[in-house]
Order: C-alpha cells, then sequence, then structure tokens
C-alpha cells in the first residue's frame, strides 16, 4: 500500500469514528476533577481566541459542542469530549493563554492549571499547539513549545484561519513554522493549515487525532 492510499484510509477511518458518538462530559478546574487516566487523550492548546473551539466543532461535524466566544479567554477549565460510547479516547480543550488583558491571578491559575496537566497526564498522546496563520508563533507559544519539550510530550503545530490570509502566505507561514517547530524535540515533522469555516484540512487533522490515539 503505497503513503497516499494509507493516508486515504486513515482520513476515511477518522471521519468514520468522528461520524459517531462524540459528547461533552465534563469541565475540570482542577486535575483531580478529571475522569479516570484510562483511554488515550488528544489535547488542543492555544493562544485565546486562536480559534480553539470552532477547530473542535469544525472536526467533530458538530457546531455547538465547543462553545465559541467573541470574549478571549472563555475556557477557564479542562474540558473534556467523549469519542465513542464507550469511549475509545477522549479530547481535551485547555484554557487559552497570553490573553494579556484577563486579571494576572486568573492567568496564574489558567497556567498552572495547563502546566499541570501537560506535566502530569500519563494518558496524553499529544498536544496540538493552535497558531493563528495570521500572525504566527509568538513569543509565549514558544514558551508552551519548549515546555513540551522538557515534559517528553509530543505536540503538532496546526495552523488556524488559512482562509483569512491569502494562499501564498498561508504557504509561506506553513514552511516558516515548519522550520522553527524543527528546533524542538517533540515536534511532530508535520504542520496541518487549517480553515474551521471553509473545512480546509479539517480531513487531515480528523487523521492525525486518530492517529495519535492509536499511537502512530
Amino acid at each position: 500500500m503505497s503513503d497516499a492510499q494509507a493516508r486515504a484510509e486513515l482520513i476515511e477511518l477518522a471521519r468514520k469514528r468522528f461520524s459517531g458518538p462524540v459528547e461533552f462530559q465534563l469541565s475540570a478546574p482542577e486535575l483531580h476533577f478529571l475522569p479516570a487516566p484510562d483511554v488515550p487523550e488528544i489535547a488542543f492548546a492555544g493562544r485565546s481566541n486562536v480559534g480553539k473551539s470552532s477547530l473542535l466543532n469544525a472536526i467533530t461535524g458538530r457546531h455547538g459542542l465547543a462553545r465559541t466566544s467573541v470574549t478571549p479567554g472563555r475556557t477557564q477549565e479542562l474540558n473534556v469530549f467523549n469519542v465513542g460510547d464507550p469511549p475509545d479516547f477522549r479530547l481535551i480543550d485547555m484554557p487559552g493563554y497570553g490573553f494579556a488583558e484577563a486579571p494576572r491571578d486568573v492567568v496564574k491559575r489558567w497556567k498552572h492549571l495547563v502546566f499541570d496537566y501537560l506535566r502530569g497526564r500519563p494518558v496524553l498522546k499529544r498536544v496540538l499547539v493552535l497558531i493563528d496563520s495570521r500572525h504566527g508563533i509568538k513569543p509565549v507559544d514558544r514558551e508552551v513549545m519548549a515546555m513540551l519539550d522538557k515534559a517528553a510530550v509530543s505536540f503538532q503545530i496546526v495552523l488556524t484561519k488559512g482562509d483569512k490570509i491569502k494562499p501564498t502566505q498561508l504557504e509561506a507561514i506553513t514552511a516558516d513554522v515548519l522550520r522553527s517547530s524543527g528546533a524542538h524535540p517533540a515536534a511532530y515533522p508535520e504542520v496541518i493549515a487549517t480553515s474551521s469555516e471553509k473545512g480546509v484540512g479539517i480531513p487531515e487533522l480528523r487523521a492525525a487525532v486518530l492517529a495519535a490515539a492509536l499511537g502512530q
């Protein structure tokens, strides 16, 4: 089987898997509220207003699964979504980071929750680090990526809002982000450019999530 055929099969398998049961389970303000670590978890991380909720809705095909808001920083807890019934794996929507207008104590609490989860969750298979394609990698993103390196947690960069810039710009930023991520030992060597609004890159992202959950 060629690489293209294997990728096509994985995309189709992921489509079928996400067309089945996908449900919100709970919001955890602290690690001990999380469900038992009995199935693989894939986490979504990114700066506030990067489009995490929209992307989660897009890959699951459920418009209202993850709440979206015009107010950055709305997600303040670890939101847990089960894929399958009983779940085969879980999606973890982490609090957005880097929102300067949030109160300092709130930012500190979010940061500790996110970092504690990334360092201490044994079933965490991969973190998808979301980067706004219009802005590229920011210092706070680099901080998170360096922490993931230190914790030896595999991560993959996903560009969001790819429809908001020209195709040539998207191609250039994708190449630049790929070069930058190459300096990180924990980075997965592929960047996925997406648009939740247009559906671009969503099948590939579903496949990447499933592959990570399966340990591929």
